[in-house]
């Protein structure tokens, strides 16, 4: 059985399924912790304490629903939509990212997160 974890900021509650990644394995060891959310464009990030280099499999451009980890800003981050640099309607980050986990709950709500906001991150017992 795979491992899960929620993200919760304000009354947003986002389900992750983890990857089979050395990535998801650092940040399940370091659960639960809690940070502060920045907003670009579609996307939120939030500090997180982990040192991970990129991965074989790392993108720039994901998935609605690819949660994922940015090792040179030691970064989780929500990409939801556009970005300040997509084109058409990609989903582009600022740079190559780990993706550590995979979401099927509605992140078009993260459009009512602000800067600022706090995050928690939790291990959900299955």
């Amino acid at each position: 059985m795979s491992k899960k974890c929620k993200i919760s900021i304000r009354d947003i509650s986002i389900i992750v399924e983890l990857k089979r990644t050395e990535t998801a394995k650092k940040i399940w060891d370091i659960l639960p912790f809690h940070s502060k959310i920045s907003t670009w464009g579609k996307e939120i990030y939030f500090d997180c304490e982990v040192q991970v280099s990129l991965e074989e499999e790392s993108k720039s451009i994901i998935n609605y629903g690819e949660i994922v980890f940015w090792p040179s800003g030691s970064c989780i981050a929500i990409g939801y939509g556009k970005t300040p640099i997509s084109i058409d309607d990609e989903i582009r980050l600022a740079d190559r990212c780990n993706v550590w986990g995979i979401s099927n709950s509605n992140l078009n709500f993260l459009n009512y997160c602000s800067d600022g906001d706090i995050v928690l991150i939790e291990k959900i017992n299955v």
